[in-house]
């Protein structure tokens, strides 16, 4: 896959998000709302529940290897820890609502009542479920004293009256217990042992280290961030950590692909990139978090649902109001604050400060980090906390931290400080200093490549542009200026939806006579966008730029502005795009500029890359050299880009992914991983399924789809995926083909796009065994494409049109004279082309034919080295033998094919050498040898009159048996062959010859 980019856009740049701004309503309150708010924290009632479960395939492994150990009579113990929302109760109800038959569960759960609160209640709620499941019985002899802990069971007889009486209970519960595991597994879950009083913890630790031998589980979940210093729960697991059967499972919070999960289960459909970008960022993996921000509406700009924030400000309220006072403080000042800059801004003793901090860093609300500054544990949190300051406190709160970080930067660690003191100005709604500040923070942010930030930082100095009189006077810019300088970072950060917008306003507002360079420049930069977004190819603009510099004097900007125009004309005239390359190429050996030399050579190598040959990979190679003395970062990644993309066609699959992977990292250093970096992904991706290494395929495409490329520069990667998922027959394959065919819609898109995402929509019609919209999508590709101009993609499409035609009833005569029409016009110069020629033939060759063409078919793959491909070859080759007899040819064909189909992990590639096997009467996959063929003599008989078109009736009459008998035979045939209707029966076999002999 080629960019057809052109050279990109220099300007600023643009970095990380520039913090978030919240405005607040309400003050920090106690009593009745606080205690309001500690309900709620413990209640966790969800308004929206997701019903997938994600990220914790470890977790479950390790409660399935403790469950498989009790088993065998060795009783094991799982403590589950994690903070609050992250998901221990659905770790274990899936663990649960799996459990076979032959396990019995108990579960029981601690209440927050403190250490004077209801003792042993986790086992008095599994005790009872004991008692439900069998009865009094269970308890026979020791009524009385169980009923301490069900009254239930009747009398409790005089209270104990020593300490051995309390160990007594102890002994009684384990033997019971351990009584009950004998017969069948017992997995006992105890949730909540953070609010645990004293004898839960003795009698638990009682049963962990006295049972001994059996099938007995114990699953406990604790919340971690509970766990205070002083917290008793915490030297009990310590304690517990030292016998042998205990195990101990923090669970983290979720990575962004689960979050995305999650929100496409809530939603009911794919979350936009930027989305999930957005929530997983505000909810950090917790999944409770991502449920409730999902629930609100507005979902990429909403605020804190009024039930979640009093959540989170729950257990602020239980601090003292001094500590209260400092985190709102913090809050104002980021996620992650420095220790100095919170002492100047909050202006309190150190003591005071530092008891403060402990006492926050105590209640596990603010982590200290080893580098002297303070994070607050969940950004949540720090919402929520800014949020509840109100507006007033708000303002003072940021101006007082601009004002501190401008007068020493060193206090918001240098780097960041423009983009701090930025943010700072604006919360304290000081529009003045805040718009000047805005273009420093851009200018910084351009030099580290930051363009995302860049551009946000630009976008706000527009918004404020008409409430600062004086604008231009202070930041040195004309509008026009802020105008062109936010597009290019927009272009950059591969924001394309905001740069057409940008890009329309700039151009109404610049003078073509006055300022033509800069007239130019938008037109070509519109002429792109319009290319990415399929709206056009962008020609007319670009031929329109180029006339209006043809009429400047030469100058290195005239020269740099030609260059980009050739290069983005490249893609859609190659001889016109490579007249202007050789302009540049002269103009920059005048003036000696590499840069220059570098984008000709790039731009005459893709206009001569298609030539047979090593012409177009030499320049190419050049190109990447040039680029590279010059230092051209940009340009290099484009040549990488090109590179790995004719390697491909040329089918040196290992150097194409070589020269993919070395792009990466210098797309990402200078920010255009979602412009130019998505074709190097996809490139990187495709010579690897190639060379058959489709695990690492589906990570490329899974990370490409995380960039969310603008337009049409995601078809790439969800052409790839959707072609994974379809050859692993994965769920929801149709539907990722669905969203990857829909581009087709679109007014333009470039060649090689257009005629890989037609082969997408036949490959995907026939594969769910739609042939009549298989042929239609065929005839339709080939009736209105040039064909000859990427022969690369036009094979593979012609290969799945004729599988399309040979597979249709009777043959689709009209679409097979199409397709041995644009075969025969349609050059092959490369291996994997050579190969699809082979295969056409090979499909559409007459049955004597057969058998010789996919021989000659399967040759050609193997000398191209395509892993799938070759497998397909292989299938056509095994029923070709079948069908003439050869049934050993047949046997060690469908031997490899499965071999290939496991070690890619292809299951209907696997289910058709199965179906093929019994068809040809071949054992089945993976050991195939020949065996008897599938049909009876009687059903061979029917099966003739099936194929000579005689109805059951007719078919009985002749056979001289009821046509009830005649039917049963035509469905077992049916059955044995595996197709769905008799017109199928009876191509399939007579493609094996199976009714040839009789």
């Amino acid at each position: 896959m080629t960019t057809d980019l052109g050279r990109a856009d220099a300007g600023p740049a643009d970095a990380g998000r520039a913090d978030a701004g919240a405005t607040g309503a309400r003050a920090a309150g106690t009593g009745a709302a606080a205690r309001a708010r500690r309900g709620m924290l413990d209640a966790m009632t969800l308004r929206a529940s997701s019903s997938v479960f994600v990220g914790r395939d470890a977790e479950i492994s390790m409660l399935h290897d403790a469950l498989k150990r009790a088993r065998g009579d060795e009783p094991a113990v799982v403590l589950v820890g994690g903070e609050a929302g992250v998901g221990k109760t659905r770790l274990v109800e899936e663990f649960t609502s799996g459990l076979d038959g032959d396990a019995r569960l108990l579960a029981g759960q601690c209440l927050e009542l403190g250490e004077e609160g209801l003792p042993f209640a986790p086992f008095v709620g599994a005790l009872r479920d004991l008692l439900r499941w069998d009865g009094r019985d269970a308890f026979a002899g020791h009524e009385q004293e169980f009923a301490r802990l069900l009254p239930e069971l009747g009398s409790t007889g005089p209270p104990p009256a020593t300490e051995l009486s309390r160990g007594y209970l102890y002994d009684l519960v384990a033997g019971l217990l351990a009584e009950r595991a004998a017969e069948r597994p017992l997995v006992i879950v105890l949730e909540d042992l953070h609010w645990a009083d004293r004898s839960t913890r003795d009698l638990l630790g009682y049963l962990v280290r006295s049972a001994r031998r059996a099938k007995l589980l114990v699953i406990g979940t604790y919340r971690s961030d509970e766990l205070h210093r002083g917290h008793p729960l915490r030297a009990f697991l310590a304690e517990l950590d030292r016998v042998r059967s205990v195990e101990r499972q923090e669970l983290d919070r979720l990575d962004r692909d689960a979050t995305a999960a999650i929100l496409t289960d809530l939603l009911g459909h794919e979350p936009t990139s930027v989305t999930v970008d957005h929530i997983h960022e505000r909810a950090q993996g917790n999944p409770f978090f991502v449920e409730e921000l999902a629930a609100c509406s507005g979902l990429d700009d909403c605020p804190l649902p009024d039930s979640l924030r009093d959540l989170l400000l729950a257990r602020v309220d239980r601090l003292s109001e001094g500590t209260q006072r400092v985190l709102r403080i913090a809050a104002a000042g980021g996620t992650r604050i420095g220790h100095r800059l919170l002492a100047e801004v909050a202006g309190v003793p150190d003591v005071e400060l530092e008891a403060a901090l402990r006492e926050a860093v105590v209640a596990q609300l603010v982590v200290a980090e080893p580098d002297g500054e303070y994070e607050f544990r969940h950004a949540l949190v720090r919402e929520a906390v800014h949020d509840d300051l109100l507006p007033g406190e708000q303002v003072r709160l940021h101006a007082r931290y601009a004002a501190a970080i401008e007068a020493d930067p060193t206090l918001a660690g240098g780097g960041r400080a423009p983009a701090r003191i930025a943010h700072h100005w604006y919360a304290a709604h000081d529009h003045a200093r805040a718009i000047t500040a805005a273009v420093r923070a851009a200018e910084a942010a351009g030099q580290r490549y930051a363009y995302a930030e860049k551009r946000r930082l630009l976008e706000r100095v527009l918004e404020l542009w008409d409430q600062v009189p004086d604008a231009a006077d202070r930041t040195g810019l004309s509008h026009l200026d802020v105008l062109e300088s936010t597009l290019s970072a927009a272009l950059h950060a591969g924001d394309h939806d905001r740069a057409m917008k940008l890009a329309r306003a700039a151009l109404a507002e610049v003078d073509a006579d006055a300022e033509p360079r800069r007239a130019a420049k938008l037109l070509v930069r519109r002429g792109k966008l319009f290319r990415t977004f399929g709206k056009s190819d962008g020609a007319d603009e670009l031929r329109e730029a180029y006339r209006i510099i043809s009429g400047l004097p030469e100058s290195a900007e005239r020269a740099e502005l030609l260059a980009d125009i050739a290069g983005a004309m490249a893609s859609v005239d190659r001889d016109e795009g490579h007249r202007m390359a050789a302009e540049v190429a002269a103009e920059a050996e005048r003036i000696g500029d590499g840069a220059l030399l570098a984008s000709a050579a790039l731009t005459i190598g893709m206009c001569t890359k298609g030539i047979p040959g090593d012409q177009g990979l030499a320049r190419l190679r050049e190109a990447a050299e040039l680029a590279a003395d010059a230092g051209d970062l940009t340009l290099l990644t484009r040549a990488h880009v090109n590179l790995s993309d004719l390697l491909f066609e040329m089918g040196r699959y290992a150097e194409s992914a070589e020269a993919a992977r070395r792009g990466l990292p210098d797309a990402a250093r200078i920010g255009i991983t979602r412009t130019t970096g998505v074709y190097l992904l996809a490139n990187h991706a495709e010579a690897l399924a190639a060379l058959g290494r489709w695990d690492e395929v589906e990570a490329i495409c899974a990370e490409a789809a995380r960039l969310d490329p603008p337009g049409t520069l995601a078809v790439p990667a969800l052409d790839l995926r959707a072609r994974m998922w379809l050859l692993r027959g994965r769920p929801g394959a149709a539907d990722a083909a669905a969203r990857a065919v829909a581009f087709l819609s679109k007014p333009y898109l470039s060649p090689w796009q257009r005629l890989s995402l037609q082969e997408l929509k036949v490959r995907a019609a026939h594969d769910v065994g739609d042939l009549a919209a298989a042929v239609a999508a065929a005839s339709v590709a080939l009736g209105d494409a040039r064909l000859d101009l990427e022969p690369r993609y036009a094979w593979p499409l012609l290969v799945e049109a004729a599988r399309a035609a040979a597979a249709a009833a009777a043959d689709d005569a009209q679409l097979v004279s199409l397709v041995r029409r644009q075969a025969r016009d349609l050059p092959a110069r490369y291996p994997a082309e050579f190969a699809g020629a082979a295969e056409v033939a090979a499909v559409l060759a007459p049955r004597d034919d057969a058998l010789a063409a996919w021989r000659a078919a399967v040759t050609a793959r193997r000398a191209d080295g395509q892993r799938y491909p070759l497998a397909r070859a292989l299938l056509g080759l095994a029923e070709a033998a079948a069908g003439a007899g050869e049934r050993a040819t047949a046997a060690e064909a469908l031997l490899e094919v499965g071999a290939i189909a496991g070690e890619l992990d292809a299951a209907p590639l696997r289910a058709e050498v199965a179906t093929l096997a019994r068809r040809a009467g071949l054992r089945a996959a993976g050991a195939v040898a020949a065996g008897p063929d599938p049909l009876t003599a009687r059903e061979r008989e029917v099966l003739r009159l099936v194929a000579e078109g005689h109805s059951n009736s007719r078919i009985a009459e002749r056979l001289f048996i009821s046509p009830k008998t005649a039917s049963v035979h035509v469905s077992r045939i049916i059955a044995k062959l595996e197709v769905t209707n008799r017109g199928e029966a009876a191509a399939v076999a007579y493609r094996l010859g199976l009714l040839t002999g009789d």
